[in-house]
């Protein structure tokens, strides 16, 4: 049977509960054991696909094609693993079920109730994300006294008395502010979340405390004494160089120890090796290079953060800090090339990030024109590479109104458009219209991608022929202009099911877009193949 660890927070959002599970995982993984991970989110949105990055932070796509909360990316970076659509659900998707079943006659007429029928559903779901794995990590979005939480709270309550469940173990991450005036720091706050906690009926067996500044022993005491936790579970999180540092900090405290004691699960002793070596190498790296990142998201920095995070991977195996130039692209519409070139010089690689929607697209094809201009090494993703159709097509072709439909309906020349019919990934004819939902529309999860013999895609992935990667977006690259493209030096060097999936161009050094995400299937400890060749040529053809 599955071994259960709960995470929850207090006192404010953000403190880190994402990261401190993916750490706990990471550790119970390199020990040997089958971890699963879960992450619950409060919210009634079905899910955050339809929501503005620049509300929730990005979207992560899982294999399956879900559409989940970006923490489920954290997990699959930190544990090198692919996790499933049940690796995420919303208060939105537990009632949609309950009322669902109730509809179709499922409760028998019964009254339906937060308690039992809604807590039951959310515990059935957390019982099946665990379902083949030793111990599920189960992350509580939200801060412990929101009303929305409290019957994912009842939930894993009640899961402590469950004859299916044969261990639980509650980790409760929290703020320990440190008030300079009075030059101490204050556990009131944490008192108050663990009491609250226990007036729900829930005790946490471990202590998470953030803080900026290290905490006397002493304070440590206080804190295990005052919120009944065992001394050795009163863990520090401190501000680290780079996240993937954390779990290493918690081993150094013996996180694992308490947990083992407590789940009955023998001595563990993680293998950390590598994981130091490339944290090492990310804090202190050899070489350096510049990536100028044009986006339109920037105002939040976590709306790219599966690619950002990419970029770290594969500098760390390369022994090199890259550090990103953010360019917005809004500031890249109605300038000169000259003035384009000023802004862009510095950069050794130029990227061209995916989004949705008009804003900030005349600026991105402005960077993607100097760029294959300029011979300076290029990577478009998603939306990138179809720019790069367009950008072609309208400078090179000289094919003036060619655009993308997403952009003007009406335009004569779609160069990207709207297939209405595609393949999903269980093979099936799906339709996809202007009108259809926004949320039922996209090429969602892993498909196939046929590479080119000799191609930069090809080589990025050690001559591999059929690669899958990850997809989310509605708009196609239309195929009724791939000869004269080709002809004219762009060439098709990826395909899935007929569709355009890579593009490459003649007589450039490194020129490369993307139909796919390839961000989503980056970690640690195995970086994405096609970031790190774009790493590597923007590093080998800069100005170094």
């Amino acid at each position: 049977m599955t071994k259960f660890i709960f995470v929850t927070g207090g006192v404010l959002s953000s403190l880190g509960k994402g990261i401190t599970a993916a750490s706990v995982g990471a550790l119970l993984k390199h020990s040997g054991k089958n971890v699963g991970m879960l992450k619950i989110d409060p919210y009634i949105n079905v899910d955050p696909g339809t929501m503005s990055p620049l509300e929730h932070g990005e979207v992560f796509v899982t294999k399956d094609g879900a559409e989940t909360d970006l923490d489920i990316g954290n997990y699959e970076r930190f544990l090198d693993s692919s996790y499933l659509k049940t690796s995420n659900f919303t208060t939105g998707q537990v009632y949609s079920s309950v009322i669902e079943r109730e509809r179709s006659g499922g409760y028998l007429g019964q009254t339906i109730q937060v308690v039992p029928h809604i807590v039951g559903e959310i515990v059935d779901r957390i019982k099946k994300a665990g379902k083949g794995h030793d111990i599920l990590v189960v992350e509580l979005g939200g801060t412990v006294g929101d009303i929305e939480g409290l019957p994912f709270m009842e939930a894993i309550r009640l899961m402590k008395h469950d004859d299916d469940v044969e261990g639980t173990f509650f980790i409760h991450v929290t703020l320990i502010p440190y008030i300079k005036a009075a030059g101490e720091h204050k556990s009131k706050p944490t008192q108050h979340g663990i009491q609250e906690l226990r007036r729900i009926g829930i005790t946490p067996q471990m202590i998470i405390a953030r803080s900026e500044k290290a905490l006397p022993k002493a304070f440590k005491k206080k804190l295990s004494v005052s919120c009944d936790v065992a001394s050795d579970s009163v863990i520090e999180a401190l501000d680290a160089p780079t996240i993937y540092g954390v779990p290493l900090a918690f081993m150094q405290q013996n996180i694992l120890t308490p947990i083992a004691k407590e789940l009955e699960l023998g001595e563990l002793t993680p293998d950390m090796e590598q994981w130091d070596a490339l944290v090492k190498k990310i804090v202190s790296p050899k070489e350096k290079v510049t990536i100028g990142f044009v986006g339109k998201y920037l105002e939040l920095k976590e709306s790219y953060k599966s690619l950002t995070e990419a970029l770290i991977h594969s500098g760390a195996h390369q022994d090199m800090r890259v550090e990103i130039e953010w360019i917005d692209s809004e500031k890249l519409e109605n300038r000169s090339d000259e003035e384009v070139a000023e802004l862009l010089n510095e950069c050794d690689g130029i990227l061209v990030a995916g989004g949705f929607g008009s804003r900030g697209i005349e600026g991105k094809i402005n960077a993607i024109k100097y760029a294959r201009e300029n011979k300076v090494t290029y990577f478009g993703i998603c939306l990138g590479m179809q720019l790069t159709l367009v950008e072609y097509a309208r400078n090179v072709l000289g094919i003036e109104d060619a655009n993308s439909i997403e952009f003007d309906e009406n335009t004569t020349n779609p160069i990207i458009y709207l297939i209405d019919n595609f393949l999903d990934q269980a093979g099936d004819s799906q339709l996809r219209t202007h009108n259809s939902p926004m949320g039922g529309t996209l090429r969602l999860g892993e498909y196939p991608c046929e590479t080119k013999d000799g191609s930069l895609i090809q080589q990025a992935h050690n001559g591999e022929k059929l690669i899958n990667e990850r997809h989310r977006h509605r708009y196609e690259a239309n195929p009724t202009y791939r000869k004269q493209l080709e002809d004219a030096g762009m060439i098709v060097t990826g395909e899935s099911n007929g569709l355009i999936e890579c593009v490459e161009i003649k007589d450039h050094p490194w020129f490369l877009g993307v139909q796919f995400h390839p961000e989503f299937t980056s970690h640690l400890q195995t970086p994405s193949p096609s970031i790190s060749a774009f790493v590597k040529a923007a590093f080998e053809n800069s100005k170094h």
